[in-house]
């Protein structure tokens, strides 16, 4: 393990106590994951799905901690979108897939900009369903993802009803937007998670 995952897996078992974290899925069910799925998940997730916890309680986001790997929250198959354009309903119930490409490389507030159907409805459906892992929620139709394909590999993105925004901004590459920082920010209390 190279020095700046070592420096990041430090942080992370920092940010996450014992008590809060399920077990780790380790590498073998980490492997067959991503090979079912035909990704590889971004660093430092990765190493601390298989290695650290596997989801965990009480720690960010607000409704839960933590999803373990792959799975969804229990708002994501019941929450109503005042803002969904699509004349599709947003189905939570369809499987999420994360091997094809994430859709989206700025912010999209589809709510406010010009919306086509013909245009815009796939887009819509795919920045939900393709391209990444559901992280954890802060209510309903309000959900973090770790963007696992595409240029926004490993980005954090929060998608909610009417929009998705990159977290820490919307340039391509920026590191405050990964898991690391978005955990740093939760557990120092800054950016996003700022108290009000």
């Amino acid at each position: 393990m190279d020095d700046a995952i070592s420096g990041a897996i430090a942080l992370l078992r920092e940010a996450f106590p014992t008590e809060v974290r399920h077990g780790p899925l380790g590498w073998e069910a980490l492997r067959a994951w991503e090979h079912r799925h035909g990704v590889t998940l971004p660093e430092p997730y990765r190493t601390f799905t298989a290695e650290i916890a596997n989801g965990t309680d009480d720690a960010p986001p607000d409704e839960g901690g933590l999803l373990p790997l792959g799975e969804k929250p229990d708002s994501w198959a019941v929450w109503e979108a005042d803002c969904w354009m699509s004349p599709e309903p947003f189905d939570g119930t369809a499987a999420r897939v994360p091997g094809r490409p994430f859709p989206l490389d700025e912010e999209w507030q589809w709510e406010y900009d010009y919306y086509d159907h013909t245009l815009h409805s796939s887009l819509l459906h795919q920045t939900y369903q393709h391209g990444s892992v559901l992280l954890g929620s802060d209510g309903p139709g309000q959900y973090w993802t770790l963007v696992v394909t595409g240029p926004q590999r490993g980005r954090v993105w929060w998608l909610t009803d009417g929009c998705a925004t990159p977290y820490g901004g919307s340039s391509t590459g920026q590191p405050g937007g990964n898991f690391l920082y978005w955990v740093r920010d939760w557990h120092v209390g800054q950016g996003w998670w700022r108290a009000e």
